[in-house]
């Protein structure tokens, strides 16, 4: 895009969400769209909020306190089975017996340990678990370093995001679960609450990630909808699940369904910001390289990226599940199943049904959105009527360059 930049053409404002080429009146439109969106939203986490949520219970039994320490010593064969010596932070060393969920041959000296003391009953103690504190924070370190570092101050705020997003989850989502919310209404103010902070706090308030967020709304009603419907049109009985069944012994009456509905609305929300996020800025680069081009240009283009966006989620979901559930998978894989008899069992239904709901809405998002973004990115008004300077290669329509062979946006 050679030449003398004209003082009419759009402002690129890369540090604000892209050029706002939109005109007033449909800024107005969507401010009051969105104001509506944040008091509904206010009102339901209000109504919904769990204010008489009961004081949280203590997760050991009386007389049972958790020490830690390191292992010092590994006794693989002592006539009961082994055990393994540990000397505790307070300085004591003790014999823990060898459990089936931690082999000794998973162990290692000086491994840190947490182990269940029981006071009434003297020298008796139980493996816990392994502490895991260290790894886990030189893990999110380095994720936190890598997206500073990559993405700068927008990474920043990606972060801050994310923090305040599972602060909600943490704080209004479960708690209102437990004390018997409606799930659906649930999951809705959690994903709106979400939505709000996460775009607008990483991609700033402008007319691009305002597009985006309507997108990501209609993503998540596609989703409620259709797991609304499918989970009962499947027949598909939460209560089969192991964890899910301990729920109404610690929540009496709690509907286990509903549950699952909410995990799979809440399950479908990053995705579905993720390619709104993406269609929103592909419409706002491409109006951007080209401000005189009309809309239904500018659509056609924006979904060439948004059919690639497509072919590489389908299978990306897909894998997302088979990786959580290998192990599922390989002991199933030695029976004589058939592949559809395999994908009407219940423990395996669940997640076909929630990955096959979330591609549906997220197939169905990227055009919703393109349509939206492409026409609130009307051409600029106080550009030349002359042919767009930037061109786009027909095979990469979202990359300006000025390179012989490839076509201009505007078709000619």
């Amino acid at each position: 895009m050679g030449g003398k930049a004209s003082s009419d053409a759009p402002v690129s404002s890369h540090s604000h969400g892209g050029p706002t080429s939109a005109s007033p009146a449909v800024k107005w439109l969507l401010a009051a769209i969105m104001t509506v969106f944040v008091a509904v939203t206010v009102a339901g986490a209000v109504a919904l909020w769990p204010w008489d949520a009961p004081a949280k219970e203590p997760w050991l039994y009386e007389g049972a306190t958790l020490v830690t320490g390191a292992v010092a010593d590994i006794v693989v064969d002592d006539g009961e089975g082994g055990h393994m010596s540990v000397l505790l932070d307070d300085g004591r060393t003790v014999d823990v017996s060898a459990e089936p969920t931690a082999p000794l041959s998973e162990a290692s000296v000086g491994q840190r340990v947490q182990i269940v003391e029981i006071k009434d009953e003297p020298d008796t103690f139980y493996f816990m678990d392994y502490e895991r504190g260290l790894p886990l924070l030189l893990l999110a370190g380095l994720f936190v370093a890598t997206v500073l570092g990559v993405a700068r101050w927008k990474g920043l705020a990606a972060l801050a995001g994310l923090v305040a997003a599972l602060a909600v989850v943490w704080m209004f989502t479960l708690p209102a679960l437990a004390v018997g919310r409606d799930p659906l209404l649930v999951a809705l103010v959690t994903a709106s609450m979400v939505m709000f902070v996460v775009v607008y706090l990483a991609h700033g308030i402008s007319v691009k990630s305002t597009t985006a967020l309507l997108g990501t709304f209609a993503g998540i009603a596609g989703v409620a909808a259709l797991a609304w419907w499918a989970i009962p049109g499947a027949s598909l009985t939460p209560m089969q699940d192991e964890t899910m069944g301990q729920v109404p012994y610690i929540f009496p009456g709690l509907d286990a369904r509903g549950i699952l509905l909410c995990g799979m609305v809440l399950a479908g929300v990053g995705v579905l910001n993720d390619v709104t996020i993406t269609q929103a800025s592909a419409v706002w680069e491409l109006r951007e390289a080209a401000p005189t081009v009309p809309r239904r240009t500018i659509f056609a283009h924006a979904m060439r990226i948004g059919r690639d966006h497509i072919a590489s989620i389908v299978y990306t979901i897909a894998f997302a599940y088979v990786g959580t559930a290998l192990a599922m998978l390989l002991l199933a894989s030695r029976l004589d199943f058939s592949i559809l008899q395999l994908l009407t069992f219940n423990t395996i239904a669940e997640e076909v049904v929630a990955t096959l709901v979330a591609s549906v809405s997220l197939v169905a998002t990227i055009p919703i959105t393109t349509a939206l973004g492409a026409w609130l990115a009307g051409p600029h008004p106080a550009a030349e009527p002359k042919r767009a300077a930037a061109y786009v290669s027909a095979e990469s329509p979202a990359k300006p360059a000025n390179v012989r062979g490839l076509i201009p946006l505007d078709g000619s």
